[in-house]
């Protein structure tokens, strides 16, 4: 099979076995879990074991150096979040969302995006901007609080991150829809979670790109919990299914692994260039940390679970299957892990030194031209922050 959804075609559902879990009970009271599902549910380029596998639909041919980059990419991203964790552990950020275990569904699917296209982010997108080039440290000034985005979204093609769930659906298709009056060469990609896609806006999103044919790819990365929601409690069918019913093709595959990933994505995307309209690829991964740091998974996942998914782990499988074909020594390997280190250590420093933002910059950019009404209202906020300086100096 190969994890596309055929009109008219029943697809096969996920195995349940009967391991309990906090809330999950079927109709007899009994605890249920969701297993991963059979391979040959999804689309898949590289088994767990590492192994090289081929696809009559979505074959692949990279040079080794295209597949350390990869790697690389991969290793880079983790740290750069291991690192941001750390940060927030010590009270350098207020919140982090962490993206491990997901490296594979963002760097597969970000190094398919080629220039000209445009990215609407959520907020744990992390692998993705470092494939489109913004500067990892520009992603923490907002968790850090001294900014409202960090990086220009026109620099790269790199849209803000968005905390309202499931909104950047919309601002997408729209864009997309843009593009496509435009007569663009260009293809529009958004990214959501599993929680996100029981959101109104991404329902919508569906139908409005599906009537326009816009030329946008809707990418869920499937990470099983929508914060302590698991993914069965939130629909009866999975994910890509979902597309059929509004008239688009919809493709489910392996999260963790980097190529079937790039290649589905790059699939999908020139579709939309064709004018083929959008599609939707699942991604089925799974996040291996909490769903922000606020957030304790022990309370509601199982670790027998977390460790089944480890034994999955993007980075090692590409790692094991380059070594096997004589590409990466464990001399690159290393190289690459200290490249790795130096990067956390560029981030926690840059973090430590962000400056304290002038409060006014609030009323920027709220209107592309300027606003009296705002203009008077960032005139009376002058005001007040200036009386405490007054208070301050009369005593």
């Amino acid at each position: 099979m190969d994890g596309r959804a055929q009109p008219g075609l029943p697809r096969r559902g996920l195995r349940r076995t009967a391991e309990g879990r906090p809330g999950q009970r079927n109709r007899a009271g009994r605890w249920l879990t969701v297993t991963v599902a059979a391979e040959s549910d999804f689309v898949q380029l590289l088994t767990p074991q590492g192994e090289r596998t081929e696809h009559p639909e979505y074959g692949l041919d990279l040079a080794p150096e295209e597949l350390r980059g990869l790697y690389r990419d991969m290793v880079l991203t983790r740290r750069f979040d291991a690192e941001a964790t750390s940060l927030q552990r010590q009270g350098e950020l207020g919140l982090w969302p962490s993206s491990c275990g997901q490296e594979a569904a963002q760097i597969g699917s970000g190094r398919a995006v080629q220039e000209g296209d445009h990215v609407f982010p959520s907020y744990r997108e992390h692998g993705v901007a470092w494939c489109r080039g913004v500067d990892p440290t520009n992603l923490l000034g907002m968790f850090r609080g001294v900014n409202n985005g960090g990086w220009d979204p026109d620099a790269d093609n790199f849209h803000l991150y968005t905390l309202v769930i499931g909104s950047q659906a919309l601002h997408a298709t729209g864009y997309a829809m843009g593009v496509a009056k435009d007569g663009a060469d260009s293809a529009v990609i958004a990214y959501f979670g599993d929680g996100a896609s029981s959101q109104g806006d991404v329902m919508e999103s569906f139908n409005f790109a599906a009537v326009y044919d816009a030329p946008v790819v809707f990418f869920c990365q499937n990470n099983q919990w929508a914060i302590s929601m698991p993914t069965e409690r939130q629909t009866r069918v999975p994910l890509y299914q979902r597309a059929q019913g509004f008239g688009f093709p919809g493709v489910r595959v392996d999260g963790n692994d980097v190529l079937a990933c790039l290649a589905v994505t790059k699939w999908a995307l020139e579709r939309a260039r064709r004018g083929e309209g959008p599609t939707l690829v699942e991604a089925y991964t799974y996040r291996m940390g909490a769903h922000t740091t606020s957030d304790d998974p022990t309370r509601y996942r199982m670790s027998t679970e977390v460790e089944s998914w480890r034994q999955r782990d993007p980075v090692q499988r590409l790692a094991t299957y380059l070594t096997a074909e004589g590409w990466a020594d464990r001399a690159y390997l290393d190289s690459v892990e200290e490249e790795s280190e130096l990067l956390g250590r560029r981030v926690r420093e840059a973090v430590r030194v962000m400056p304290t933002p002038d409060p006014t910059l609030i009323f920027e950019n709220v209107y592309a031209d300027g606003h009296a009404l705002v203009d008077e209202e960032r005139a009376q906020f002058a005001a007040y922050q200036a009386s405490f300086a007054d208070e301050g100096e009369g005593k």
